[in-house]
């Protein structure tokens, strides 16, 4: 057998596969191939202290001994190893060229990854020069290897660095590889353009040192190391408009709001300067919020025209909590346009670097992005990247290379951007803002910036990053670095520049100059827009409407909702429960739980109402109740059951949530914002849940009126009663929702038939008052046979916030009082019945909150003078609703009838993990309330 002879065709990953069997052991190749290592071996091919592509003479790496001399075959060998290494060199670029690039403002090096070196790939000087194929940045021609370097790096690994190999799809990635690498990832920008930006970086600067002078020692959190953001959101949104989108939400934290809201959704500067002088005291006495919390609305005018609505979410200052609020909205906004491509409308988020890292509810956020209950059409995201969180460095913040990692959960790119590279960050956001638009995902920008000043104005940050700051010192703002570059190309006059400086510093001094002017009128707060018509305030100004509605058209819904194609096959458990649904149609049985929920969301969607329900588990129910969408046990297909009410209906949609509570709580409560006139809902899938959501329940769903006069009618399905199940399966904790129930800010109720439930989910569309509900929904109690509804219950009648006693025919007097919520109720009932205790009534407390006295007082009216009044509940005492009423009523209600409660002990805990316990202690509760 002769000497091994390389193939013309040889492939470069066989070839080092081989040679790395040789180095473990040269007997495992053939004869011929050892005798070919070993030749390269003791010349100047592969050595073994090279690391993966090695350096190699091609006369011996393609001219084995005693191969011959063919020329052209070797050249040809030779020329299809050296492509597949530039093939290696442009992959390792597009995957690592972010590592280099110089993206800190600051200067701080970050070492080189070895593979963007052409020598790791073994190539020499004389290389250089040779041509190769180099897909999109030669379109599909040749370009010499010192031209695809310099490409590589000036695509790569300048004031841009990108992360979108992770992304599976090719064709997505060629996209992006195209649009990048055919431009050098560069913008041209012309002269306009190039002084808009300069304008706006001025417009920045100018305002953050005029609000530091005037307001010597006042926070404004300052935009200042960070100004590029003004130019970013003036490209976006001038983009938006090319790209006809007609609204657009923003959510931010208060790092650089001020600015935003004065340069961006045009807010006075009057109002702003207003604000640090705090003239206003008298209006917002118990209520109101810091000036960099707030949000404001308002149409911007693009350069060619077009009009775009913009609303930027009022925020606490828990970061990026408001983040699913601001999808929510743009959903809703989208809904009502009929916007089913989720074309027109665009959200923008805003975070900083330290939050985006370490706040759990950006992976929530970024979970619902693509699935079909919660997806929008892409989400901008914009990272302020200061590099620091308050004084805690990135070694300290994240264990990921970028604060952006968690991104890469998505199928979408990740653009890092020197933000002091005002033309980077336009090619960044022109890539961003198409992407988002041809793919309709996600895009996220990480800016890489600074923060000038301490986490305040007041901060002191030498404390703690002595050597940052001082970097920070020396450098001065972006807008000199970036005019300095157009002086130097001559785009600019320093004394054009000085003029737009000198403009905008003379408005501002104007409008400080009218901060106490007499003709200032303070913006009013009256509902305005989609919410014209819709009031807060209080209950009791409120009128009652009419929820009951025709029999003859409950019956016909209720046997709607028993209709399917014929060709449907549904589980023969459901189908029955069909058949006891059309005899509670034909009267021939009263009306359960589920019954009395579907007619409410029915009847609704048939009288133009949109009805939206989400939670975990919620198209079947978390117990099996609802089956709002049926699955064909043959096919897997799926019905709708709500879809198909009637021709001209409502949409009805039940979405299964994933397995988040705050984001998509949040989604929820932002979608009630747009949506006033639609039954909006989440649905807990145990009432506890709720405290994984407690965020967005604290800071906005209770104290958004209050602080930001911003209304919402958001309905809480949360299932609540305690039957054994342990200590996280009992409780929707109650007393959390009581404890901030104020100034008739929310309502809690907790009905116990069929038609109360019914009636309170009409009263919360129909009435023109919008707060937010938090309904505790039954577990046992959906299938129990006393919690009922005749068909009469929803053909007349109303919500009764307090059910009176069942016992009409009294004989004797009554000699205590029971009062009491929920499930209780009805072992209380079994419990008297059993006794025979008719000197015993018992009063179901159906709306906790709003309560007023008078109508408690009526409830009570039957009943003399001292008669004991015992509130009962499941609850331990330092729980559910008893601390409530009794820090209201103290131990005599209105001062005549006497107060105690029943209560299971004070525990740290809801409830016992043993279900025999939990039967020994209802045992004793109960027995207490007779006693």
């Amino acid at each position: 057998m002769g000497e091994a002879k390389l193939p013309s065709s040889v492939s470069l990953p066989f070839l080092e596969a081989l040679y790395e069997d040789y180095l473990r052991d040269p007997e495992s190749v053939s004869p011929d191939w050892r005798r070919y290592f070993q030749g390269l071996s003791e010349g100047n091919g592969f050595s073994k202290n090279q690391t993966l592509f090695p350096t190699f003479k091609a006369s011996s790496l393609f001219n084995p001994p005693g191969a011959g001399g063919n020329g052209a075959a070797a050249e040809e060998a030779t020329g299809a190893i050296l492509q597949e290494r530039v093939d290696q060199l442009i992959r390792n670029y597009r995957v690592r060229g972010h590592m280099t690039a110089r993206l800190d403002p600051l200067d701080i090096p970050r070492p080189a990854p070895p593979e963007l070196d052409s020598e790791f790939y073994g190539f020499t000087e004389a290389d250089m020069d040779r041509r190769f194929a180099c897909e999109a940045m030669c379109a599909g021609g040749t370009l010499p290897l010192r031209e695809v370097i310099e490409r590589l790096r000036n695509t790569y690994c300048r004031s841009i660095g990108v992360q979108f190999m992770h992304i599976d799809d090719s064709f997505v990635r060629h996209w992006l590889q195209e649009r990048m690498e055919s431009s050098n990832n560069r913008l041209s920008l012309s002269r306009e353009e190039q002084i808009r930006i300069l304008t706006r970086l001025t417009d920045a600067v100018i305002f953050e040192e005029f609000i530091r002078k005037k307001f010597i020692g006042a926070k404004s959190f300052s935009l200042e190391g960070a100004e590029s953001l003004i130019p970013l959101l003036d490209l976006a949104i001038e983009r938006a408009g090319e790209q006809q989108i007609d609204e657009i939400v923003l959510a931010m934290a208060h790092r650089g709001r001020l600015n935003v809201l004065a340069n961006i959704m045009a807010k006075s500067p009057r109002q702003i300067f207003r604000e640090f002088a705090d003239l206003d005291p008298d209006l917002y006495v118990g209520r109101g919020d810091v000036k960099y919390h707030l949000g404001y609305s308002s149409d911007w005018e693009t350069m060619a025209g077009r009009k775009i609505h913009l609303s930027l979410c009022f925020n606490p200052s828990h970061l990026e909590f408001v983040n699913p609020v601001a999808l929510g909205r743009m959903r809703a906004k989208q809904d009502r346009a009929g916007d089913t491509e989720r074309k027109q409308g665009m959200t923008v988020l805003i975070h900083g670097d330290a939050a985006f890292a370490g706040e759990g509810v950006i992976q929530e956020t970024l979970n619902l992005s693509q699935l079909t209950g919660y997806t929008i059409g892409g989400t901008l995201h914009i990272v302020i990247n200061n590099q620091i969180g308050f004084t805690t460095s990135p070694s300290d913040a994240y264990s990921s290379i970028y604060a952006t990692d968690v991104a890469k959960m998505l199928q979408i790119p990740i653009f890092h951007v020197n933000g002091e590279d005002p033309e980077a960050v336009a090619q960044v956001i022109r890539l961003a803002m198409d992407f988002r638009r041809a793919f309709k995902r996600d895009v996220v920008i990480d800016m890489y910036s600074y923060r000038r000043l301490g986490h305040n104005e007041g901060d002191e940050p030498f404390f703690t990053q002595p050597v940052m700051y001082r970097a920070i010192k020396e450098r001065k703002p972006v807008r000199e670095g970036y005019l300095d570059h157009l002086l130097r190309l001559g785009g600019v006059t320093r004394k054009e520049a000085d003029e737009i400086a000198a403009q905008r510093q003379q408005l501002l001094e104007r409008e400080l100059s009218q901060v106490k002017s007499e003709s200032y009128r303070v913006p009013s707060e009256t509902p305005r827009g989609i919410w014209s018509g819709y009031v807060g305030g209080r209950d009791r100004d409120i009128e009652e409407v009419d929820t009951s509605v025709d029999r003859d058209r409950l019956v016909t819904l209720l046997a709607t909702l028993t209709t399917f194609p014929e060709d449907f096959h549904p589980h023969p458990k459901i189908e029955s429960g069909m058949q006891l649904r059309r005899q509670m149609a034909r009267g021939e049985r009263p009306l359960d739980w589920s019954a009395g929920e579907a007619l409410a969301f029915a009847t609704l969607a048939t009288e133009g109402t949109r009805v939206r329900l989400s939670g975990q588990d919620s198209e079947r129910g978390t117990f099996s109740h609802r089956h709002a969408v049926l699955h064909d046990i043959d096919t897997g297909k799926t019905y709708p059951l709500f879809q198909n009410l009637s021709a001209d209906q409502a949409p009805v949609e039940i979405y299964n949530s994933p397995l988040s509570e705050t984001g998509v709580l949040g989604f929820e409560y932002g979608y009630s914002l747009d949506r006033p006139d639609g039954l909006v809902a989440w649905e807990a899938q145990y009432g506890d849940f709720w405290n994984a959501g407690q965020v967005i329940v604290d800071q906005f769903i209770a104290a958004a009126e209050d602080k930001w006069r911003r209304l919402s009618g958001i309905v809480l399905l949360l299932p609540h009663g305690f039957e054994g199940a342990g200590p996280e399966h009992s409780s929707a904790r109650l007393e959390r929702f009581l404890g901030l129930a104020a100034e008739d800010n929310i309502q809690v109720v907790q009905p116990t038939t069929p038609a109360q439930l019914f009636h309170c989910l009409r009263r919360q569309v129909l009435r023109r008052w919008r707060k937010p509900l938090i309904l505790m929904t039954p577990k046992s109690l959906l299938r129990h046979p006393r919690v009922v509804s005749s068909l009469d219950d929803f053909t007349a009648g109303r919500f009764e916030r307090i059910l009176p006693d069942t016992i009409q025919d009294r004989k004797g007097e009554v000699s205590r009082v029971l009062i009491c919520s929920g499930k209780i109720y009805f072992e209380l009932e079994r419990e008297r019945e059993r006794l025979q205790r008719q000197d015993v009534a018992i009063l179901r407390l159906e709306q906790l909150y709003p309560l007023a006295d008078e109508t408690l007082v009526a409830a009570l009216k039957p009943y003399r003078e001292g008669t004991p009044i015992f509130w009962v509940q499941e609850e331990p005492g330092n729980m559910g609703a008893w601390f409530f009423l009794k820090i209201r009523y103290f131990e005599r209600l209105f001062g005549k009838l006497p107060l105690r409660g029943i209560t299971r002990p004070p525990s740290a805990s809801p409830a016992t993990g043993s279900h025999s316990s939990h039967k020994k202690e209802q045992e004793k509760l109960i027995a207490a309330a007779f006693a």
